[in-house]
């Protein structure tokens, strides 16, 4: 059975062990960050290692299950009377909790029985087919006609976001941001509903902004709307905290037309239940922890920034629309849920290692040569991708990269590097080695220009830049390279069985 809501989830961390209670006041501005990122290493603040330097990840076959330490829950955040919750998803353990599974391939399967359903050839095939559909039918969203999110309501002056403890991370931060929000938009011509993630800075009492960066779905809803009324208004809600596979939805790359609460629901197992908001149209998940409404203005930006970003430091200010809260909902005692970003790895990094263990049935699905791949920590999602591929034809890992830089956020990758099948994408050790002793780097490199990333501060104008392919496989005859190629060495297995046999008696 699905969560119910965000505290039953905590309860579960509770339980297994995987979430600490800090009963000591602590300001959110900048004391919690650092809180954090010691309860990461276990360390006191003589032992705090930078991060990545030395780090779990370094040399790894994967991220270790361990994580960043325990999910937190601050009981008395200075300044709110409400507690906050951070460092949730910090572990490969605790995102596979979320997705109640006790491996993440266990929903990558999933997703891969689904993909996997062929056109039915005849009665039988039909026959067959009914309990895989009559299950996808199951997860479409429920509206419902009021939920706990509607316990408590603000309206107008009495919306006040200081009541909740919203973290200034960073010292150069340009304010407090919310940082783990489902923001909810409709496209303007066809009413689809979007669910997205971006950051909010929190400007006053009822005004924040609305970091919609060039290419997401929730800027292009604002240009649609300002296309047709440069004057109006969009309504925009913003849900924060609800059971975890929900409150995880907004930062899923499923595609344009797929409902992310639906998605949700297929995770979950269970449809999300929605509610209408009290000042909009817009429906968001009923068992929410706070609800923000409002709206924001097509003609109006704002200065928002710097910000402490994934990246390790500092996005630049930029000009932003404005989000106005108009109404504000919550349960009796809310949790506010957080994250720290911050100089990796952080806590989205295991969320992004989710996505990718997730989401490899639907890349290996279209591109079946595709073995596995890995996004390291140092990678900071857009800067590495290592691939593996069976290869069958020359010029087939170019042709991967191409393809790679033609898949949604994967279009930002600045670096991929493709590898043989045979090579251990988690063994960043064993990736260096062989791709470097495959590489002809006048040869086996290749520059594209395209759509970067906006947080990319080394990009030659903002949301545009280069991006380098690097063809690390063995090189064939038909690609030109006319030298044999030499055999790695490895020890045969008659000698290892043998020597494997006598070991005890060796006293090593």
């Amino acid at each position: 059975m699905a969560y119910r809501d965000l505290r039953e989830f905590v309860k579960a961390l509770e339980k297994a062990g995987e979430l600490k209670r800090i009963a000591a006041e602590v300001d959110p501005v900048l004391e919690i960050t650092e809180v954090v990122q010691r309860a990461r290493f276990g360390a006191s603040p003589q032992e705090l290692k930078p991060p990545i330097v030395g780090g779990e990840n370094v040399g790894a076959k994967a991220p270790t299950p361990g994580g960043l330490g325990p999910a937190l829950l601050f009981e008395r955040p200075k300044g709110s009377r409400y507690p906050l919750l951070v460092n949730t998803f910090g572990s490969v353990k605790r995102m596979a909790m979320a997705f109640e599974v006790n491996e993440l391939d266990e929903v990558a399967a999933r997703i891969r029985g689904f993909l996997d359903t062929k056109t039915p050839q005849g009665l039988f095939d039909k026959i067959k087919m009914l309990p895989k559909l009559a299950e996808l039918g199951s997860f479409f969203p429920k509206s419902v006609k009021s939920g706990d999110c509607k316990e408590v309501i603000h309206k107008g002056s009495d919306v006040n976001l200081f009541d909740f403890p919203i973290l200034k991370c960073w010292p150069q931060d340009g304010g407090r941001f919310i940082t783990f929000p489902l923001v909810f938009t409709k496209n303007p011509e066809t009413g689809k509903r979007n669910v997205g993630m971006y950051r909010m800075q929190v400007y006053d009492e009822r005004t924040t902004g609305m970091h919609w960066q060039t290419q997401k779905h929730g800027a292009e809803h604002f240009r649609r709307a300002r296309e047709k009324n440069p004057e109006g208004r969009i309504p925009v809600s913003v849900a924060i905290g609800a059971d975890p596979a929900t409150a995880l939805a907004g930062m899923l790359p499923i595609p344009p037309d797929l409902d992310e609460m639906m998605f949700a629901g297929f995770l979950r197992r269970e449809p999300v239940e929605m509610v209408a908001c009290e000042t909009n149209e817009l429906e968001v998940p009923a068992n929410a922890e706070i609800v923000l409404e409002g709206y924001v203005n097509l003609n109006e930006m704002r200065t928002e920034g710097p910000f402490g970003d994934h990246t390790g430091f500092y996005s630049l200010e930029g000009e932003y629309p404005v989000f106005h809260v108009e109404c504000v909902t919550h349960k009796k005692d809310p949790i506010y849920l957080t994250t720290v970003v911050g100089p990796p790895p952080q806590e989205d990094f295991y969320m992004g290692y989710a996505v990718e263990r997730v989401f490899l049935p639907v890349m290996k699905m279209q591109y079946p040569e595709i073995v596995d791949m890995a996004m390291p920590a140092e990678g900071i999602f857009h800067n590495l991708m290592i691939v593996a591929i069976r290869k069958s034809y020359p010029g087939h890992a170019r042709k991967i990269m191409n393809a790679i830089w033609s898949l949604g956020q994967a279009m930002f990758t600045k670096v991929i590097v493709v590898v043989d099948h045979d090579v251990d994408v988690h063994n960043y050790s064993e990736v260096v080695w062989k791709a470097l002793c495959a590489l002809d780097p006048e040869r086996d490199v290749q520059f594209s220009l395209g759509p970067m990333d906006t947080l990319d501060h080394a990009s030659r104008l903002q949301d545009f830049g280069s991006k380098m392919g690097i063809d690390a496989t063995r090189k064939w005859v038909s690609e030109g390279f006319t030298r044999p190629w030499p055999d790695e060495i490895l020890m045969d297995e008659e000698t290892k069985a043998k020597v494997a046999g006598m070991w005890k008696s060796l006293g090593l």
